[in-house]
């Protein structure tokens, strides 16, 4: 089984694949004729909701803590936001299925209690440091010692030719 499908049947990736389905669908219950709506909270509540699953696969697709946490936090971002739009939606004149917004944000607030326990599993040891300080494990500062630093390296040796001997 691909890293990919491993993903795919993830519980919070099937979670932020109908985080998406729903939010197509609440989209769909807006009038056409809201060009306001159509072209701002459509838009908007649409690119959150792909956002979603896309940053999951690449948070698993790297596994390096820093970079999985900073997927972590554009999803983060983008469910809170999906959840603020949709509930904007009560607001508005001509939107009358509360019940799918309501269902929308329900499976947002399921999707936050996996996203705590996917966040917590990632591994704090297989990092890379952060320099901005804002994406390292805890306990790691910016101020540390890098350990690659103790690595020689000299690009010379990558282009060595062996017809120059």
């Amino acid at each position: 089984m691909s890293k990919l499908d491993e993903t795919h049947k993830m519980p919070i990736f099937q979670k932020a694949e109908q985080i998406f389905k729903l939010t197509e669908g609440l989209v769909h219950t807006i009038p056409l004729d809201n060009d306001f709506l159509q072209e701002t909270i459509v838009r908007f509540m649409l690119e959150n909701a792909m956002i979603i699953p896309a940053k999951i696969a690449g948070a698993e697709g790297g596994d390096l803590y820093d970079r999985r946490m900073e997927n972590a936090v554009i999803i983060r971002k983008a469910a809170r936001e999906l959840y603020v739009q949709a509930g904007s939606l009560r607001y508005e004149e001509g939107i009358t299925d509360l019940d799918y917004i309501d269902l929308l944000r329900n499976t947002i607030e399921e999707f936050r209690l996996l996203f705590i326990d996917w966040v917590a599993s990632f591994d704090n040891w297989n990092y890379i440091k952060d320099n901005w300080g804002l994406f390292n494990p805890p306990g790691v500062k910016v101020e540390d010692k890098d350990s690659n630093d103790d690595i020689s390296f000299d690009s010379n040796d990558l282009f060595e030719n062996d017809d120059d001997e």
